[in-house]
């Protein structure tokens, strides 16, 4: 995954959203006027994905595959210049892209909320709170999330969540 941020003086203001476009890259505002984008490779161009071994940024996929579109969505975005850029691992569950939460099946006293792709922080409430009650009751109380145990995982099928 490549994260890049920019300046462009003439974007848009404060007040621009989160944006999603159909290609999957997403932008949104972080300090005036410094916005950031996040390319999840595996969902733009999926023959095209790095090595992942290699972890350098690969400045010509901005210039020639990102900059264009996210001009054609904010003409604006046509004289931004890219400030900075760096590449790291996305940590998410291979098998259907959710979180895995609860016992593991073989150690004993262990307790697993992990995988979550980019939802971690906003599920972190509900993990943490299931695996609190895991560990103090031995059972799920306030929900029931059974379905992104250990056996999920092994006997299936995956948990399809559309909007990933």
């Amino acid at each position: 995954r490549y994260v890049f941020t920019w300046h462009c003086p003439n974007g848009p203001g404060l007040s621009c959203p989160f944006l999603i476009d159909t290609s999957g890259a997403y932008f949104r505002r972080s300090f005036a006027p410094l916005f950031f984008i996040r390319l999840p490779k595996f969902i733009l161009f999926q023959e095209e994905e790095p090595d992942p071994s290699d972890l350098s940024v690969d400045h010509d996929y901005f210039q020639e595959q990102i900059w264009p579109r996210l001009a054609r969505r904010v003409p604006a975005f046509e004289s931004l210049r890219v400030r900075g850029s760096w590449a790291g691992y996305y940590d998410y569950n291979t098998f259907d892209q959710n979180g895995v939460l609860g016992p593991h099946p073989r150690l004993e006293n262990m307790f697993l909320a992990a995988g979550f792709s980019g939802h971690g922080l906003q599920h972190s409430p509900a993990a943490g709170r299931a695996v609190a009650e895991l560990v103090l009751r031995g059972r799920y109380e306030t929900l029931d999330l059974r379905r992104l145990g250990w056996d999920g995982l092994v006997e299936g099928p995956p948990l399809q969540e559309h909007g990933v």
